[in-house]
């Protein structure tokens, strides 16, 4: 493809993603195709001689399309809220074209940089500490692919502090040994990747009780460390949700920001759906105690009108997690090295792409307002759907809303709601 074609083709590719969005609510939300639908359609090998674009695009719309599931649909209820517009898609294709690998400030000053202050423009709009700011010169944030990979990332990170700090009273035990000691602690409803973390991380892992409302209280917390304690355990590592997956409710982060700090027990804030919301003042009393946590994490691909993917992370002390993730190789150095936050010391990738670019183009599109406004809206949506279930007697709703997500069920036998 040369330049000519590539505008020509690039201006039908805008008007069918155009066309799509303005006539998307006619389509049905769920395909109706069947599992290995695909190879019947395709050819079974890759093709031996390029083919003509008009060719390919003729296969995506026979044989792709139809396997879609529209998930920016209205009508889409399913998983998770996936924040879309045209603004995230322009940015992400100046991304894609420019095609850097913003891992460190030689490899991409303007992607590192811009990566840096976006996350200090977010974290200013949520009400983060300063502390977590790039600018603080002590924290800082930077984008990783999905909010499962802060969950881990944070967790090596304190597993690499809480075994440093080990050896140093036991000289004589070996890394295997004191990591059968270690242990780690979430709510039962907290997403599934802390307990897929717990596994990549060999550590234990204790899914604790919540409350009547759905969250994680200091004192349970507080107990089952003393049981682990007692057992000779070392309690290392807590994930506290804001905006649980299973029914939107909040842990307790004063109190379990307390009882962590007591133990000296690393603390991550999960606000992955939630987090967005933070932007609007009224609900930054949820994240009261967030002083206490050692990092947290967001997806503005959520609330935030930034398309997929991007996980938004800040930690307390920058130091903490790149000497659990740092490997130096001689081709990678750069005489700025010392001088930079390098984001390939922050995550477990080195290839990234440069998410940070569609964050800015959404932010400067929206503003803050534009912003706080499409979420109050999300909001209200959300009351509202709320309303029209508690005023229907076959339905109750079983969590309280407090954005977005209703959680409600039948009062007869939950058998006639699966499927």
């Amino acid at each position: 493809m040369d330049t000519p074609e590539f505008k020509r083709r690039g201006a039908e590719v805008m008007d069918f993603i155009a066309d799509y969005m303005d006539n998307i609510r006619s389509k049905k939300v769920l395909p109706d195709v069947e599992i290995g639908y695909l190879r019947k359609l395709l050819p079974e090998n890759a093709p031996e001689k390029g083919e003509k674009w008009e060719s390919i695009m003729d296969d995506f719309e026979k044989a792709i399309m139809p396997g879609m599931v529209h998930w920016q649909h209205p009508n889409f209820h399913a998983y998770l809220p996936i924040g879309h517009s045209y603004t995230a898609v322009l940015s992400d294709m100046l991304a894609d074209g420019l095609g850097c690998v913003p891992f460190s400030w030689a490899s991409s000053p303007a992607g590192v940089e811009l990566e840096h202050l976006v996350l200090d423009w977010v974290g200013k709009m949520v009400g983060l500490p300063e502390h977590f700011m790039n600018s603080s010169g002590q924290g800082g944030g930077c984008i990783q692919g999905s909010a499962s990979e802060c969950v881990l990332v944070a967790l090596l990170s304190a597993r690499h502090r809480t075994i440093q700090g080990l050896k140093t009273t036991h000289p004589h035990r070996d890394n295997v040994e004191l990591l059968s000691k270690l242990v780690a602690y979430s709510s039962k409803l907290a997403h599934s990747c802390v307990e897929k973390a717990a596994l990549i991380g060999f550590v234990k892992l204790r899914q604790l009780e919540h409350d009547e409302n759905f969250s994680l209280r200091g004192d349970v917390l507080e107990k089952a460390m003393q049981e682990d304690i007692q057992l000779g355990l070392v309690p290392f590592f807590v994930c506290a949700s804001l905006g649980t997956t299973t029914c939107g409710s909040f842990d307790n982060l004063q109190e379990v920001g307390e009882v962590c700090t007591r133990h000296g027990v690393y603390l991550h804030i999960d606000a992955a759906y939630a987090g967005g919301a933070f932007v609007c003042p009224e609900f930054q009393h949820f994240m009261s105690g967030v002083e206490d946590a050692d990092s947290f994490c967001l997806n503005p691909y959520k609330l935030l009108q930034v398309s997929v993917d991007g996980s938004m992370m800040w930690v307390k002390n920058a130091k903490t997690l790149t000497s659990s993730l740092t490997v130096d190789p001689l081709y990678l150095k750069h005489k700025h090295g010392d001088e930079s936050l390098d984001i390939r010391h922050w995550g477990i990738p080195l290839s990234r792409r440069f998410r940070a670019l569609k964050v800015w183009f959404v932010i400067r599109t929206y503003g803050l307002e534009g912003l706080q406004a499409r979420i109050r809206e999300h909001v209200r949506l959300g009351k509202y759907f709320e309303g029209q279930v508690a005023a229907d007697e076959r339905f109750e709703v079983v969590a309280k809303v407090t954005l977005g997500l209703v959680c409600f069920r039948l009062r007869v036998s939950s058998v006639l709601s699966r499927f």
